[in-house]
């Protein structure tokens, strides 16, 4: 699905699993580019001094050519200069009209949960495009997409997120479903225990007919906290898709989002799909085209 595909790459090996995910998002007459964004921090010398501007382009260019033979992919290669590893892919992204940014996660937690260290988190701010983070291992676990999953509220975002996940499912051959966390408000427990348990069932069987209503589509819903309830989700899944309210470098995503949270709490690759990759990618038409 996705024609113009960055991943960001760096000597951790966050990068091989990125590159693995890559794989399975790339439309098939897609092109793939390796990126790596070395530091500067804008003093004078670093802009006129040619030896520090021939290493590191030298050290960039050996390094992206050691994970393309590693991986086994044909890629274009890319490296850039920023203060900000999150902002040299995004300005990378821009340049060459990306509508996927594909980064690694730093490590798992003792429940396999994905950490994120700050390249990463700076990657998911303020993204110009969608953007998937891959768990770390994943290129040594190389699993197949059979099944996708969709975090639903009935939103547009969300919306639009079933739209990108169907399309992915019918490429792939992988089954889709969604899933809603809904909840109660803090007033209604003052009723007490019963009407309460009714009415929360109730939001569930709600929640699940409305998902039902989409077609093609498996439904879940429980009662719970989204970004828990979710990452639980995530862990009987190959790709877990979700909208956001971000608008990309303009309107960033706010840390502590459902967005932010569930990179560092989801079981499986993330794909996160912001306003501004909505409206590239529906401009590009069903087949990515």
């Amino acid at each position: 699905m996705f024609k113009h595909v960055v991943v960001g790459v760096d000597r951790h090996d966050g990068s091989r699993a990125a590159v693995a995910l890559s794989r399975k998002l790339l439309a098939a007459d897609g092109e793939l580019t390796l990126a790596h964004v070395y530091h500067g921090d804008g003093r004078a010398w670093h802009r006129t001094a040619p030896d520090y501007e021939t290493a590191e382009r030298a050290k960039a260019l050996e390094l992206l050519e050691t994970v393309a033979k590693q991986a086994g992919v044909e890629a274009h290669l890319r490296w850039h200069e920023s203060y900000s590893v999150g902002r040299g892919l995004h300005e990378l992204c821009e340049v060459i009209n990306a509508d996927l940014l594909v980064v690694g996660s730093s490590r798992r937690g003792l429940l396999g949960r994905v950490l994120i260290g700050d390249d990463t988190r700076d990657a998911l701010n303020g993204a110009p495009c969608a953007i998937a983070i891959a768990p770390a291992g994943y290129s040594e676990q190389p699993v197949a997409m059979r099944e996708i999953g969709v975090g639903y509220d009935g939103s547009a975002e969300s919306e639009h997120a079933i739209g990108v996940a169907r399309t992915l499912a019918g490429e792939s051959g992988a089954t889709l479903s969604a899933f809603e966390a809904v909840s109660y408000p803090t007033t209604a427990f003052l009723g007490g225990p019963a009407p309460v348990d009714r009415a929360i069932e109730q939001l569930v069987d709600d929640a699940r007919e409305r998902i039902a209503t989409l077609g093609g589509v498996e439904p879940h819903a429980v009662y719970g906290n989204p970004v828990e309830e979710l990452a639980l989700y995530s862990a009987s899944l190959d790709l877990l898709v979700v909208g956001s309210r971000g608008y990309g470098p303009i309107g960033r995503l706010v840390h502590g989002s459902v967005s932010q949270q569930l990179a560092r709490a989801a079981r499986c690759p993330l794909l996160v799909l912001t306003r501004t990759a909505v409206t590239r990618l529906s401009s590009q038409g069903p087949n990515g085209s």
